[in-house]
């Protein structure tokens, strides 16, 4: 009786582990491996392996599979990945295909800090850290550009755009790029005179529009409806929070330990995000629900930069 209650037990909780369509099982670094092994195709989690510092794929059952492939920020869509890459006093942005194979590669001219790819596969965005090392208080200031892969334009920083018709003010800074499906619209963070904005970008124009105060790494939802974002609180610490586009209701979700990354939608029910280690090196990736409910779930330990291959 006792071993079918425990047979019964741990089925439901593989059930519950497949709604949800991961499985936490690591407990170890991924071994580092062929490339060629893994692919963009998924299903699976793209992610940087904090112990290893290497770009790897989890898979829906909880394994993980390993590559050579140095990246201190990782993301992926429709069969497009990006890998930002440190090395000393070096640092380049590589857009690769579906199977991890070098497209193109840019130099940077500041540390990695976030990076996405467009629905579609054919934007690629990020942003660098050329002076400071943190959002969050002190002297900092980033510098953020996009490559259209399908034409080879590249704007290396949106800076240089206007705002809302007007040259930009000398103290700009924009970071945290998130896009729209058209390949064109795109939303990400203006900061300028002390105030930090959502702004909504369109890169024809080369043209940036305020739109929300206290708005800071956004991440658009698939659906296109919301954005989650963390919000700075009196304490100087962020909360992640889902703005919605249509009326500007603000959703505090359930996750209170301080966020600072740009989280990524599993769906349009979940969100995940990094959190640093309590002690030491590296980071894990936890979910929570963006309806502001339930409570926080590890996803994924020693990783961060999370990217859902759908």
């Amino acid at each position: 009786m006792k071993w079918r209650v425990l047979t019964a037990l741990a089925a439901t909780v593989l059930l519950a582990a497949v709604a949800v369509g991961y499985t936490v099982l690591r407990a170890h670094p991924a071994p580092a491996g062929d490339r060629r092994a893994v692919t963009l195709d998924g299903p699976g989690l793209l992610l940087r392996d904090t112990t290893s510092g290497t770009l790897a794929l989890q898979h829906p059952d909880g394994t993980r599979s390993g590559t050579d492939l140095h990246c201190a920020r990782v993301y992926a869509a429709s069969g497009t990945g990006v890998c930002l890459r440190e090395s000393p006093g070096s640092y380049q942005l590589t857009v690769l295909d579906q199977n991890l194979d070098q497209l193109r590669s840019i130099p940077l001219n500041g540390t990695p800090s976030r990076a996405r790819v467009s629905p579609s596969g054919r934007m690629v965005a990020w942003t660098v850290f050329v002076a400071g090392d943190s959002y969050n208080g002190g002297r900092f200031s980033t510098r953020s550009g996009i490559l259209d892969t399908r034409t080879g334009t590249l704007v290396g920083t949106l800076e240089s755009f206007t705002g809302e018709g007007r040259p930009m003010p000398a103290d700009a800074n924009v970071w945290g790029v998130t896009f729209t499906t058209d390949d064109n619209t795109f939303y990400a963070t203006l900061s300028a005179g002390g105030h930090r904005s959502l702004v909504r970008g369109d890169f024809a124009r080369r043209d940036l529009q305020v739109l929300k105060d206290d708005v800071e790494c956004p991440s658009l939802s698939p659906d296109g409806t919301r954005i989650a974002y963390k919000k700075m609180l009196p304490d100087q610490t962020w909360r992640l929070t889902v703005l919605l586009l249509a009326d500007g209701t603000e959703t505090p979700l359930a996750e209170t330990r301080s966020v600072d990354d740009q989280a990524a939608w599993l769906d349009d029910t979940t969100v995940a995000y990094g959190l640093p280690h309590d002690h030491g090196t590296g980071a894990d990736t936890w979910t929570v629900p963006a309806d502001g409910g339930g409570t926080p779930r590890l996803l994924a330990r020693d990783a961060e930069s999370p990217a859902p291959l759908r």
